[in-house]
């Protein structure tokens, strides 16, 4: 926002342009009381620039995250990846300052292009053929797709694995809340942390009002999922298969979503580039097959050329009402993450095929540190026997929430603790490492832990 002064002759000048007595006056149709109100609070007197600069560095030494000597070993949806500089330099470039909706392609190619590379990078990391221009964040992104299997599908029954991240569940279950007995949640398998298709078919009274089903990989107790069954019995019963997840790294040692045949993927890019930013903005992915192209929610830039046959980027698909016929429309949405979508498409594209392998593998070793420091030094036991990437489930032989707290006052945060998710997980942590894990931080933090038990 531009700062512009204004004097007392331009206020009171522009006062009376519009026939009001005081700037008070603009106010007065907010409540009596509330105005009141902010008269009492206690504000501080103004600063001058230097002091409001170590009035603000204060506040913020005041979070652990600013320190560099505070250990984290969280994940849970959110994990730590670095963000290259290259990346922030990139996005201030002059080209990318431009309106927010690329609707003109004759001044909004630079804008359009990078939405398709977006694009295009998505497609080959979750291996399918068709990604949008992103969206707001992956619960979002996977509630767009349940509510896409019901217009395809034209069924209403939606089933969503108990290991999809909880937050995802519930945005789900928001959506379709008003649509009576539709949302269902199946069982995860208590010794490999997978779904349970047993208790999934066995909840399914009717296959042939089931619109999707819902998993997620690596799913929220870090295991990677093997959904070649599920997606052979939903193809069986024309059930759509909606993969959900929040660690796209995984994909690069992991076979990806598409590679098994799902008709809709849907997730969190925040690692892909976006950074943590103390917990946004978001990146929501979303892909799908081509034949479910004109059922897809957002927007789709396209490549063409124009009548010179020189090249071109076009907005091909848009939506929303607002474009379209209202009952035709598949969405509300009114814009994708932009700017976030271009930090993602510089990430990968500065990483590269083999760097982003090598970065995922990197993630990967560190977590089986981590699982091997633990069990070595008889600190926890692992809880799930699948295969996962960079996060793992241990028990311990005392509350989550208590050891962790002891190790908070060390500056140390040794993981999540799964009793705030259910009460039977009380000792139950979910540790996450990435290549911002360090042994010396993870040999810190079971310090922290030891001292904790």
């Amino acid at each position: 926002m531009r700062y512009i002064p204004h004097t007392e002759d331009d206020i009171a000048r522009m006062l009376e342009a519009i026939g009001v007595e005081s700037i008070d006056a603009l106010f007065e149709r907010i409540p009596q009381e509330l105005r009141d109100r902010a008269r009492e609070l206690s504000l501080p007197a103004p600063m001058s620039e230097i002091a409001l600069n170590q009035h603000l560095g204060a506040l913020a030494a005041r979070n652990q995250s600013s320190d560099p000597s505070t250990i984290s070993l969280l994940g849970a949806g959110c994990y730590d990846h670095v963000v290259p500089q290259a990346i922030n330099q990139l996005l201030l470039r002059a080209e990318f300052l431009t309106s927010y909706t690329p609707y003109q392609p004759e001044i909004s190619q630079g804008t359009t292009k990078t939405i398709f590379e977006f694009q295009s990078m998505v497609s080959e990391v979750l291996d399918m053929p068709i990604a949008n221009a992103s969206m707001y964040d992956g619960a979002h992104a996977t509630a767009e797709a349940a509510l896409m299997a019901q217009r395809i599908s034209r069924r209403e029954h939606v089933f969503v694995a108990r290991n999809v991240h909880p937050e995802y569940r519930e945005v789900i279950e928001t959506y379709l809340r008003y649509q009576d007995g539709v949302y269902h949640e199946f069982d995860v398998d208590p010794a490999t942390g997978r779904i349970d298709l047993d208790d999934l078919k066995a909840r399914v009274e009717d296959p042939r009002r089931v619109a999707c089903v819902i998993f997620q990989t690596p799913n929220f107790l870090g295991v990677l999922e093997d959904p070649r069954e599920l997606v052979a019995w939903a193809e069986e019963h024309k059930i759509l298969t909606v993969a959900a997840f929040n660690e796209p790294h995984a994909f690069a040692l992991a076979k990806p979503p598409g590679s098994h045949g799902v008709d809709i993927c849907a997730g969190e890019g925040m690692g892909l580039g976006v950074g943590l930013s103390y917990g946004g903005p978001a990146l929501g992915i979303f892909a799908a097959r081509e034949k479910h192209l004109r059922a897809m929610p957002g927007r789709l830039a396209g490549q063409t050329v124009d009548s010179q046959g020189r090249e071109g980027y076009v907005l091909t698909l848009s939506t929303r009402e607002q474009h379209i016929r209202r009952a035709r429309a598949t969405s509300n949405i009114c814009t994708n993450q932009g700017l976030m979508a271009l930090a993602a498409a510089i990430y990968l594209s500065l990483m590269g095929r083999e760097g982003f392998k090598e970065l995922a593998s990197l993630n990967m070793a560190r977590a089986r540190h981590a699982l091997r420091a633990y069990e070595e030094r008889g600190l926890g036991r692992r809880v799930y026997s699948g295969r996962f990437f960079n996060e793992f489930v241990v028990e311990l032989d005392a509350p989550a929430r208590e050891v962790i707290d002891a190790c908070l006052d060390k500056g140390i945060a040794p993981g999540f603790d799964l009793g705030c998710v259910r009460p039977e997980w009380s000792r139950h942590m979910l540790v996450a490492c990435t290549e911002m894990t360090t042994a010396e931080g993870v040999d810190r933090a079971l310090d922290a832990v030891a001292a904790a038990l």
